[in-house]
């Protein structure tokens, strides 16, 4: 396996791990334990660390090893952190939180692109509404998804705020968290298809107004869909990949506790 592959699959177990509370807040964790445990070399363990440091999840001092900094420090914009929290326990509170986001950005970001958008914008938005209408017909979520991502990152861009388009990678995360943590119907309800049609038209007929509250609908159906299928009842969310159940062994790409320390 190349060394960038290595780097992902660590990468992707000590992060959420971490995000899941193991190791906590204040805990250090040695370089030498962390090639042990993932059986990688102390080059691919540094490349992990780096790109933790750049999410502020953890911080490294020579001759104390690697902190886990508490989470007010953490880049709660990374999509990598979006992704580990949405696959954790507090999934239902990472997606309010990022659907109050989308309900304060994204109705007003409609109403720019409205004013703004260019004709590849429109372009775009016309494209992915064909789209998800047809891959809604067959069902296949993964090709809806590829679309309504692509219909929010044309709304976004096409604001002209570069701020507003910055985001385009967190908003996939949601739309993607949704679909793959199982809160999206099976077959898309034909309200949010008629909601993002309305949407594509408003903008590229130059009305702000109706931009805005077909976005702000969408947004609003999106959230009611996600909390009226979260009360369903059938099986508990699985719990995140590094959490060890409690009295049972440890399971692959736990950090072993007994040689963890905590930082006075």
């Amino acid at each position: 396996m190349t060394t960038p592959g290595l780097h992902e699959r660590v990468l992707s177990r000590l992060g959420p791990a971490i995000v899941a509370g193991e190791p906590a807040p204040g805990e250090v964790l040695r370089l030498e334990q962390l090639e042990a445990r993932y059986g990688v070399s102390r080059t691919v363990v540094r490349e992990v660390v780096k790109v933790l440091e750049s999410m502020h999840v953890v911080t490294s001092r020579r001759r104390v090893g690697v902190t886990v900094l508490p989470r007010t420090e953490w880049n709660i914009f990374d999509p990598r952190m979006i992704r580990w929290r949405l696959a954790g326990a507090d999934r239902m509170e990472q997606l309010s939180s990022l659907s109050q986001l989308r309900t304060a950005v994204e109705p007003v970001a409609a109403a720019l692109a409205a004013r703004n958008a260019t004709p590849e914008h429109c372009g775009r938005l016309t494209a992915a509404v064909i789209g998800m209408s047809v891959s809604a017909r067959k069902g296949d979520l993964e090709e809806y998804l590829r679309h309504d991502i692509d219909f929010h990152h044309a709304v976004l861009e096409g604001s002209g705020n570069e701020m507003f388009a910055g985001l385009t990678q967190v908003v996939a995360e949601v739309l993607a968290g949704r679909t793959h943590h199982h809160l999206m119907p099976a077959r898309p309800e034909p309200e949010a298809l008629r909601l993002h049609a309305e949407v594509s038209d408003a903008i590229q007929g130059g009305d702000p107004a109706r931009a805005e509250k077909a976005m702000r609908a969408i947004v609003q159906e999106a959230i009611e869909a996600m909390e009226a299928m979260a009360a369903e009842p059938g099986e508990a969310p699985a719990p995140p990949p590094e959490r060890r159940r409690s009295g049972g062994k440890p399971r692959a790409g736990d950090v072993p506790r007994p040689h963890v320390t905590r930082r006075r």
